[in-house]
């Protein structure tokens, strides 16, 4: 089996991430990033759209069939959003694309970033876990072969990328310090991007992968 992949997210410092890891990957065949701006990436693999409602992809449908997965890596930050617009930036705008996904792609498999902490009983103190939450279960509910909520806490950067946020370059020599200590918390990003690919291949026992998970399936 090769890995046709949609991507969102990839002008994101996690959807660069993973895009890096599936056109580096001979196990993915083809990649399609759907971005509101150009990525300037240029790949025999990949395919581009520019699009920017992404609550609305009924002029693109066309061009989003015959994929067998989706790594959905696009998210916003919820600092200073009112639970109202956090929902409907994370909640809303990816279950319609997931949905929209679901019904023209039969097989696929749906790999969605989340974060640590999230919230599936939907009902703790925190808003963006609760939002979170809400997010994974209902993707859990759609027609897709699979779906997979990844969880990831700092993931370390791989290097030469251009989308890395700018606080990573202090926190980054940290990280062979502290990641024997803290290894539930922390993974690679490059282990991310391979954790997707080897679920979508192999599948896992978990719907719900925490950073453990990420890290050992990354490993094959």
């Amino acid at each position: 089996m090769k890995i046709k992949a949609i991507i969102t997210g990839a002008t994101g410092m996690v959807g660069e991430g993973v895009l890096h890891e599936c056109l580096n990957s001979a196990d993915v065949e083809q990649v399609l990033i759907i971005n509101r701006k150009p990525s300037g990436i240029n790949h025999l693999k990949l395919k581009e759209i520019i699009h920017s409602n992404f609550f609305d992809f009924s002029s693109i449908e066309s061009q989003l069939t015959g994929y067998n997965a989706c790594y959905f890596c696009l998210g916003v930050s919820s600092v200073g959003m009112k639970e109202q617009q956090y929902t409907q930036m994370t909640y809303e705008l990816t279950i319609n694309v997931a949905t929209t996904l679901s019904r023209l792609n039969t097989g696929m498999t749906f790999c969605y970033v989340s974060g640590a902490a999230t919230d599936s009983t939907e009902k703790g103190k925190s808003m963006w876990a609760r939002v979170k939450g809400k997010t994974e279960n209902d993707l859990m509910k759609l027609p897709f072969k699979k779906a997979y909520m990844f969880r990831p806490g700092y993931m370390h950067p791989t290097p030469g990328l251009k989308n890395t946020l700018k606080y990573y370059k202090y926190l980054s020599w940290l990280y062979p310090i502290l990641k024997p200590f803290m290894s539930k918390y922390m993974s690679t990003l490059a282990e991310l991007g391979q954790a997707m690919i080897n679920v979508t291949l192999k599948g896992y026992d978990k719907n719900i992968l925490e950073v453990l998970d990420i890290v050992k399936v990354a490993k094959g």
